[in-house]
Formats: C-alpha cells, sequence, structure tokens
C-alpha cells in the first residue's frame, strides 16, 4: 500500500517540475519540447496505471506482488536492459553525426529506456510469460 502512494507522489512531483518547465519556456516551445512534454505525460499515465493496479489489488486484499508479476517484472526488465544497450549504441552513433549537447542526448537517452522499458512491460504483460 505504501509503494503505490510514493507512485502517486512521484507522478505528482514529475507532472509538477515538468509544469515549471512549461511555464518557463513562456510559448517559445519547439517541436522536441513539444514531443518531450508528450513522452512525460505518457510515462506518468503508465505509471499511474501500475500505481491504481497495486492500490486496488491492495484494497482486495490481494498481494501486490505475487508470482507472476514478479515473473513479469523481471522479464521485462530483461528485455528492456538489452534493447536499451541498442540504443545507447545508436545515441552514440548519432552524437558523431548531429550537434547536441551532452545534456539533451542523455536526458533523451534516459528516455528512451523508460519508453522501451514501459513498451517491452506492456508486450510481456499482454503476451504473457512462457515457461522457461
Amino acid at each position: 500500500m505504501k509503494r503505490a502512494i510514493v507512485v502517486f507522489v512521484v507522478a505528482a512531483l514529475v507532472l509538477f517540475a515538468t509544469g515549471l518547465w512549461y511555464l518557463s519556456s513562456a510559448g517559445d516551445l519547439k517541436l522536441v519540447d513539444i514531443a518531450g512534454f508528450g513522452v512525460i505525460l505518457a510515462l506518468v499515465l503508465f505509471a499511474l496505471f501500475l500505481g491504481f493496479r497495486k492500490l486496488f489489488s491492495a484494497r482486495r486484499g490481494e498481494p501486490v506482488e505475487d508470482e507472476m508479476s514478479k515473473r513479469v517484472m523481471g522479464r521485462a526488465s530483461s528485455l528492456s536492459y538489452f534493447i536499451s544497450l541498442y540504443m545507447w549504441v545508436f545515441v552514440i552513433y548519432i552524437n558523431d553525426r548531429v550537434d547536441l549537447e551532452t545534456e539533451a542526448l542523455i536526458g533523451s537517452g534516459v528516455m528512451g529506456m523508460a519508453v522501451i522499458f514501459a513498451i517491452t512491460w506492456l508486450i510481456v504483460h499482454f503476451r504473457g510469460v512462457r515457461n522457461d
């Protein structure tokens, strides 16, 4: 129950910081900024989805983390790790050809890792885990 509440607090903090970022930009938004807002919003919605699932299962008296959810999380995290390694190789390749600031490149890479994890978790969750 406490871990579900932590998810909501972190999501609120991220939305608050994103709101401050939006207000500080004062109308001169570029397409990259709008895409960044979209990715952040999608990740916050994914975190809220997981938080509500944990909260509802705790209220029903079910265990928050059962064996299947642990297997799905382990499988999704290992797949996203391997995919993100290739993403970082691609980012390093792009870094030599495009003139981007280091902070923007690292921030995009971290956001890309979060998106990769969310997508692999959704795929593994809905497809299921085979008996290995």
